[in-house]
């Protein structure tokens, strides 16, 4: 059996004479938590689609379980579990016919289903909600029900489409404690998202994708480690003597508006340097985050 969960080769989704996914290359390993990130319109949601088989690849090689998906697409759906970006539940049925309901697609018997569901339930610790309508849940029981979900059917391969975006820190939490133990456990899971500290926090290896390309991939620590140093100085309101000393000094930085930020692998002693001989206030030294990479990378310009 392969190893890999997914591989893409020069995989490309093309709209309208657009590509949405220009050429990417990826592999996914069985047990891990891999993630794809990126800004508004990077590519990531179209991959995604393409891997569970909801959008036809327009060109290149994409096999999950080791199945051609072009081929395969019914056999891969039937192993896998996917949660979009949408909580699409049925209002008009309770949170424990939701699940039901959902495993008659895959053809699971009555009395599996609904012993399945209570399992899911308690898993997810909506059992007190079996009965309740979805509309009287909070947005976190939600997406957790929509997890649930998706796992109905054991898949082999577990896809999140931003699974907490909306969520108070206390749900986003309570989703990532589910979501380790079902990593624990040997699951595979496809993660989008649009918090750093999500990926950083659930992803053994993560992509940053832009304009429909792959800028870097790696473990989190590895990213920020190659691309922004351990630390990270910021000075508000720079004066004109420290930004000629970090251009002179030849220091990774970037110049924003009424901001200096340098990045740094040897954050003490250089912030030692620089607070005693160009700023008594304003200048702080923090670890570096996925986020620094993150914004590095693809710009901070707002997305539509």
């Amino acid at each position: 059996m392969s190893e890999d969960l997914i591989f893409a080769k020069d995989l490309c989704k093309t709209f309208n004479g657009l590509k949405a996914v220009d050429g990417i290359s990826l592999r996914m390993s069985r047990g891990e938590c891999f993630g794809i990130l990126g800004p508004n319109g990077a590519g990531k949601t179209t991959t995604v689609r393409m891997i569970y088989g909801f959008s036809p690849v327009s060109s290149g090689t994409l096999k999950v379980f080791g199945m051609d998906i072009q081929k395969h697409a019914r056999l891969i759906k039937a192993k896998s579990g996917v949660c979009q970006q949408e909580n699409n539940l049925d209002p008009d049925l309770t949170v424990f016919q939701n699940l039901v309901t959902y495993a008659s697609y895959f053809d699971i018997p009555r009395a599996t289903a609904r012993q399945r569901a209570s399992e899911l339930l308690r898993f997810m610790r909506l059992e007190h909600k079996e009965r309740g309508k979805i509309l009287e849940l909070s947005g976190g029981m939600q997406r957790r029900l929509v997890i649930a979900r998706a796992l109905i059917n054991k898949p082999e391969l577990l896809i999140l489409d931003e699974p907490t975006t909306g969520l108070d820190p206390q749900s986003r939490h309570q989703v990532w404690g589910r979501l380790a133990e079902l990593k624990a456990q040997g699951l595979g899971i496809l993660l989008t998202t649009h918090y750093m500290e999500e990926a950083a926090h659930l992803c053994d290896r993560l992509v940053i994708m832009d304009h429909g390309r792959i800028l870097v991939e790696g473990g989190p620590l590895d990213l920020i480690h190659q691309n922004v140093g351990a630390n990270v100085i910021e000075v508000e309101s720079p004066s004109e003597s420290l930004v000629n000393f970090v251009k002179d000094s030849d220091l990774d930085h970037e110049e924003l508006s009424h901001r200096l930020l340098i990045y740094t692998r040897d954050g003490e002693a250089l912030f030692r340097k620089i607070s005693e001989g160009f700023c008594d206030r304003g200048c702080s030294l923090r670890m570096a985050t996925l986020e620094d990479v993150f914004l590095k990378l693809t710009g901070r310009e707002l997305r539509d």
